[in-house]
C-alpha cells in the first residue's frame, strides 16, 4: 500500500484494540495503522474503560478472553454509556453459543484466531459502512 492511499489524519476512523497478547496486539495495531486507522491499544479492559476518551472511538476490536473480564463485558459497558460505534470480537475459543451471545450483545462480526489480516480489515470495513 502506498502512503498516498492511506487516509489523511483528519479522515481516519478511530479504532481501539483490546488484546492481552502483546505480540498479537502489536501486529494488529501495525496492520490497522497501515490501513489508515487511528489506533489505540490496551492489554486489558479496565484501562480502556477508565480512559476518558473511550467513547471517542468509531470501532472496537476486542479479544473475548481478557485478564480482567471479557470482550462482551467491554461492549456492554460501552453501550450503557450510549456508545453507538461498530464492534468486532476476536477469539481463539469460538463456539455457536459465543457467536450468538456476541451478536445479541451487538458485535458486528466474530473472528477466529489466528486472524488473517484481510479478514479483520474486511470486517472493520463492513462494520464501518
Amino acid at each position: 500500500m502506498s502512503r498516498s492511499s492511506v487516509p489523511s489524519a483528519e479522515f481516519r476512523l478511530r479504532a481501539v484494540l483490546i488484546e492481552d497478547d502483546e505480540g498479537v496486539r502489536r501486529s494488529l495495531q501495525l496492520l490497522l495503522h497501515a490501513r489508515g486507522y487511528d489506533v489505540r491499544s490496551y492489554a486489558s479492559a479496565a484501562p480502556f474503560l477508565l480512559d476518558p476518551r473511550a467513547e471517542e472511538v468509531d470501532l472496537l476490536v476486542t479479544d473475548y478472553r481478557l485478564p480482567d473480564g471479557d470482550g462482551l463485558g467491554v461492549l456492554r459497558a460501552m453501550r450503557r454509556n450510549d456508545w453507538r460505534g461498530r464492534a468486532v470480537l476476536i477469539t481463539a475459543f469460538p463456539s455457536a453459543m459465543l457467536i450468538d451471545n456476541a451478536r445479541a450483545c451487538g458485535f458486528d462480526a466474530v473472528l477466529e484466531k489466528p486472524l488473517r489480516p484481510n479478514e479483520l480489515v474486511g470486517a472493520l470495513t463492513a462494520a464501518a459502512q
